[in-house]
């Protein structure tokens, strides 16, 4: 028995709804690459890949990627919005108080949400987001040298 091969990013735009550009694979493909990128090192990203692409248009193409399931947006509390191609798994977020770095942190107990509300108010809760906030080991350890 061989395991189904995976998908290609042309074919992950497409079983989202959305029509197949350069421009899309290599925003998509940036995005999945990074870790946790903010809109102007996507930009660069993508640059790279397929020259000239204006913020605005990485931004409209972030918009559709996010919409359509396959970027997942995230915003910690003070600093700009970083984008992750780990969709879909409910998966939540440590962020260092002094360099701002992001990183994932899988769900703290049990299946999604992960969470469970100790009033959900009537609400049909079928998703949890987490934000630990900390130091990271880098900068703990500039902090004590």
């Amino acid at each position: 028995m061989t395991a189904s091969p995976t998908p290609t990013t042309a074919e992950d735009l497409r079983g989202a709804g959305l029509r197949v550009t350069a421009t899309r694979v290599a925003l998509l493909e940036t995005v999945r690459d990074g870790d946790h990128l903010g809109a102007e090192a996507i930009a660069s990203g993508v640059r790279d890949r397929v020259g000239h692409i204006s913020l605005q248009a990485v931004y409209e193409a972030l918009h559709a990627l996010t919409a359509a399931g396959l970027v997942r947006r995230i915003e910690p509390a003070g600093h700009p919005a970083r984008f992750e191609g780990r969709v879909g798994d409910n998966h939540h977020h440590i962020v260092c108080r002094s360099c701002g770095a992001v990183v994932d942190v899988d769900c703290a107990v049990g299946d999604a949400p992960c969470l469970t509300a100790a009033d959900d108010r009537g609400f049909a809760i079928d998703e949890a987001e987490v934000v630990y906030w900390g130091v990271c080991p880098d900068c703990s350890t500039g902090r004590s040298s």
